[in-house]
């Protein structure tokens, strides 16, 4: 049976659109799959309670398209087995040039900082401050750059039965385990820690919310191990995709740049504090 004209050329018309459209146009009304932690807060939870929920949202409607949230419970293996499946499209909150995969331009810089009460006033500024030497307890996440530090300074050995004891004495050995955030900042607030050295996007929420005042100090990017190596202390945050995936990141980096303002005064309300970002090398 022979198609009528007028259906040839609607139907070719709608063909040429569709091929004329933009990849981005064309994934508008598709759902936009963030992959999100179950819960590791301040970053994410279930019930939306992290600022990279927020994060994600914003990202979502600025590109026109409705957000799903992916969760993953163990952020060792979320890569391969949540973004690299296809089980969800972007990640938020991953180191700039993280080879695993693709990224975005940075949209915040932060970094590592020392937290103590107020009305101790400790004189912290740096690594190299004297009274590192003389405190009892620093709390603080190993396997970050306040583990090589802490060896640096000679402190290791000193804290380790401590940070043990923050997770009830459980080994790492093949299973993740979790440091409380909250915990050790709050460690801190009760006086059972004099210092924290801890990520600042991941201690601001806290630090903020105390009821006992504290100080959070960002510790400069000039640390140096005993052999002199450098010991990176800021780190530019960014975006992620799969490898394979330029289209998107592409328009996600059109959405940090067009929504700037809105993003920084997402972290700001968090408390983050925000680093200008290097300028670069030659």
């Amino acid at each position: 049976m022979l198609m009528p004209f007028k259906k040839i050329f609607a139907t070719t018309c709608g063909i040429a659109m569709i091929l004329m459209m933009s990849p981005l146009q064309a994934e508008t009304d598709k759902t936009l799959k963030v992959c999100a932690a179950e819960n590791e807060m301040p970053y994410a939870n279930k019930q939306g309670e992290g600022f990279e929920n927020k994060l994600g949202l914003l990202v979502g409607k600025a590109l026109n398209r409705p957000v799903e949230f992916v969760y993953w419970p163990d952020p060792r293996f979320y890569v391969r087995d949540y973004l690299d499946k296809n089980l969800c499209d972007v990640t938020l909150g991953v180191d700039a040039g993280d080879p695993r995969m693709l990224t975005t331009k940075p949209y915040f810089r932060s970094g590592y900082v020392f937290i103590s009460r107020e009305k101790d006033n400790l004189d912290l500024k740096t690594w190299n401050s004297e009274i590192l030497s003389k405190v009892q307890r620093i709390a603080y996440v190993p396997g970050t750059p306040a583990e090589e530090m802490l060896r640096a300074i000679g402190r290791y050995n000193d804290m380790f039965n401590y940070s043990q004891e923050l997770v009830g004495f459980k080994s790492r050995r093949n299973q993740y385990i979790k440091y409380e955030t909250s915990k050790l900042v709050n460690e801190v607030a009760s006086g059972h820690a004099e210092v924290a050295v801890l990520w600042g996007p991941a201690a601001a929420r806290y630090v903020k919310a105390s009821s006992t005042p504290l100080t959070l100090t960002v510790i400069p990017d000039e640390s140096k191990r005993a052999d002199g190596k450098p010991v990176s202390q800021h780190f530019s945050t960014a975006m992620g995709v799969r490898k394979t995936d330029s289209a998107l990141v592409a328009a996600l980096n059109t959405v940090i740049i067009e929504q700037a303002d809105a993003i920084e005064a997402l972290l700001e309300e968090e408390g983050i504090p925000l680093l200008d970002e290097p300028e670069p090398t030659q």
